[in-house]
């Protein structure tokens, strides 16, 4: 009987010094109390692998990608499983890990190693590759460029009031020239141009079918002015809003005061889309 007890706890010594051994050609040499570093670092043979991880296995990225420095081994194991190799799992102070990647959209598979290394308290603090280059296979993809949107700019206002005489729909002689300028503005992007909308607006004075008209007239004057200075009719489209969107309030007064300050309201706003 004390024969076989012998020879059991003489088996059991020889597995455990064979496993001992085993580990001491897994892990690295030295590794600093603080584990960031070792004297030696020592990559284990992929194919030594526990059986259950022979041939490495294909980790969940966006887990791999919450690895940092601080995390214990409970939690390092919920993120990406325990060691691969016989190196052991508790009393250690390094697990070592074999990888696979496969290319988006292809059958190709890289193999990479990975080391995380703990400090005295079994807290991870240090990650390695093997090779290096495999770290580049955690970055998050690039998003998508963003698609240019045609170029649609603030809309050009100008005063109806420098544009024509009170009440009236046809241009004054200060409203061709400020409209000579825009027109050669408006030629100069040739092709790139692509519209030009023009929307007529007037004060809350008067009935608001005649507001309605007179916007519509004075649309149509500025269009007409930039057609014949050579801006294409087919890019440009006129409308009227009468005495809608008031962009300021006055109160009642005196008629002559009144008109002045309803002023910005009378207007014609210009908006240009072109490709810049």
């Amino acid at each position: 009987m004390r024969t076989s007890f012998q020879q059991i706890a003489a088996a059991s010594l020889a597995l455990a010094l064979a496993a001992g051994l085993t580990a001491c050609g897994n892990v690295s040499h030295d590794i600093a109390k603080d584990g960031g570093n070792a004297s030696q670092m020592v990559w284990p043979d992929p194919g030594s692998v526990t059986p259950m991880h022979k041939g490495g296995t294909f980790p969940n990225l966006a887990n791999l990608r919450q690895m940092k420095p601080g995390l214990n081994k409970p939690q390092v194991s919920d993120l990406i499983g325990y060691p691969h190799f016989s190196e052991g799992v508790w009393g250690v102070r390094e697990w070592n890990y074999v990888f696979n990647f496969r290319k988006p959209g292809t059958d190709e598979v890289t193999v990479c190693q990975y080391k995380v290394l703990f400090d005295e308290n079994k807290i991870a603090r240090s990650f390695y590759w093997k090779p290096e280059s495999c770290a580049d296979l955690l970055k998050e993809p690039a998003p998508p460029a963003p698609v240019a949107a045609p170029q649609s700019h603030e809309p050009r206002v100008l005063s109806a009031d420098a544009l024509f005489a009170f009440d009236k729909a046809e241009l004054s002689p200060a409203g061709r020239r400020t409209l000579d300028d825009l027109a050669a503005e408006l030629k100069g992007q040739g092709d790139k141009l692509r519209s030009v909308r023009i929307a007529g607006y007037t004060d809350r004075l008067g009935g608001e079918a005649y507001n309605q008209a007179l916007s519509q007239r004075r649309a149509e004057s500025v269009k007409a002015y930039l057609v014949a200075q050579g801006v294409p009719a087919s890019r440009i489209s006129a409308e009227g809003f009468g005495k809608a969107d008031q962009v300021k309030e006055c109160a009642d007064g005196p008629r002559a005061q009144l008109i002045a300050c309803l002023a910005p309201n009378r207007r014609v706003e210009v908006r240009i889309d072109g490709d810049d």
